[in-house]
């Protein structure tokens, strides 16, 4: 009996021994107090004339060999604590908007990312922490020079999160670190706060930085980022999409294009608008539209893919421009629907065709031919490169079919 109770008692020890390393889960802690807490990065290129900006943290000057090619000027917006409010009735340190009180914007010189904050950790007596970064903008020179540094960097970073955004700036994108919109606190989350509500508005896809890196890594697909601009009033403008060929920037869209690319994915909701003009008169309406739907097909002539896309599309009647125009003609109706339909079809090729010319397949047909037709795939494609010649001379077909679901409380 004592025997079994010794080995009862020796089995509890082992279990216990082995549970105890699990409970210590607070010995490697780092108090909030003691992180710098990035919100937000900006990335510019800079000249070789800004290599005395350089500290000589990662290499002494004339030993140590560093990488060719233009340097970086990486910017942060770190958050001072106790300064960023928590709620509505949290005064931030201050009552007026921008981010002079929430935030310190500083700058350094690298020759890469990873080198730049090194530098930028060696000023700082807090550890730099990403956890809570939220954008990371990139100026449109260096986006159009690759970021294949810049992607490695940050999908290396296990604190970074893939809900992040990552949108490319028209002029220096340090000029958004040290915006001061007046809705917003804090600059960044303003920025931030912009592309999402854009998306619930339906003005543009939900293109997380997770989501770009995988579109990036696909053999049927080109990535694209927000392209985005600051107005005068330190408020921030959606001005299109940047497209991608690789890591490199190739071209960008107007923004009313962007409703084009949402058509064509039949992504919802649908929140732009548009003027619609009847032919043969000077009549005007303005249209919105509210929902979208696509079906998209493929076959192969002379060994080059088709394409065929169609679009279903509701809309709206917002408003018209001249009180002749009667709307509760169910003729006025029709012919505002095909006027329309016509209309987008023309825009929806305009758009594919511009794609094609910068070879950059940021809608994916080349992975709707991986996943549908994989003996094609096989034997004509099987690598990035290969599908952007091929996409290049691919044929489309755009068919819309408009339906005008509302024309307001008054029509006349």
């Amino acid at each position: 009996m004592e025997k079994v109770r010794l080995s009862n008692f020796v089995k509890s020890l082992l279990v216990l021994s082995m549970i105890a390393p699990l409970l210590t889960g607070c010995w490697d802690r780092l108090e909030i107090e003691e992180r710098a807490i990035v919100l937000g990065v900006s990335i510019d290129s800079v000249s070789q004339e800004n290599e005395d900006d350089e500290d000589e943290v990662t290499h002494i000057k004339d030993t140590i060999p560093v990488p060719e090619g233009q340097m970086i000027r990486v910017g942060v917006q770190i958050a001072i604590p106790g300064k960023i409010p928590l709620g509505p009735g949290e005064s931030g340190g201050g009552g007026k908007g921008g981010g002079g009180q929430t935030v310190w914007v500083i700058d350094v010189v690298g020759h890469s990312v990873d080198d730049a904050f090194m530098n930028l950790q060696q000023q700082m007596s807090s550890r730099l922490f990403f956890g809570h970064l939220r954008v990371i903008v990139v100026s449109e020179d260096l986006a159009a020079r690759g970021m294949e540094n810049i992607n490695d960097y940050f999908r290396r970073n296990s604190e970074v999160r893939r809900m992040a955004w990552m949108v490319v700036s028209k002029g220096k994108a340090k000029a958004f670190m040290e915006a001061a919109p007046k809705l917003e606190r804090v600059p960044t989350l303003y920025l931030m706060t912009t592309v999402e509500e854009a998306i619930r508005m339906g003005k543009f896809p939900k293109d997380f930085i997770g989501i770009y890196w995988s579109n990036t890594s696909k053999k049927g697909q080109e990535g694209f980022l927000p392209y985005v601009e600051l107005k005068k009033e330190q408020n921030v403008e959606i001005s299109g999409l940047a497209f991608f060929k690789g890591a490199k920037m190739v071209g960008v869209s107007k923004p009313l294009e962007i409703g084009a690319f949402l058509a064509i994915k039949g992504i919802n909701p649908a929140g732009y608008r548009a003027f619609v003009k009847l032919d043969g008169t000077k009549e005007t309406v303005m249209i919105a539209s509210t929902h979208r739907k696509s079906k998209l097909d493929v076959r192969f002539q002379n060994g080059r893919p088709h394409f065929t896309i169609h679009i279903a599309l509701d809309i709206n009647l917002e408003e018209k421009m001249s009180d002749s125009l009667n709307l509760n003609d169910p003729k006025i109706i029709r012919r505002i629907e095909q006027t329309e339909a016509e209309a987008s079809n023309r825009f929806g090729m305009e758009f594919i065709r511009k794609s094609q010319e910068f070879d950059s397949d940021i809608f994916g047909f080349g992975e709707y031919v991986r996943a549908k037709k994989p003996g094609y795939w096989n034997r004509n494609v099987r690598s990035a490169k290969k599908w952007q010649e091929i996409y290049k001379d691919a044929s489309f077909e755009v068919i819309t079919q408009v339906r005008v679901r509302r024309v307001g409380m008054k029509a006349r």
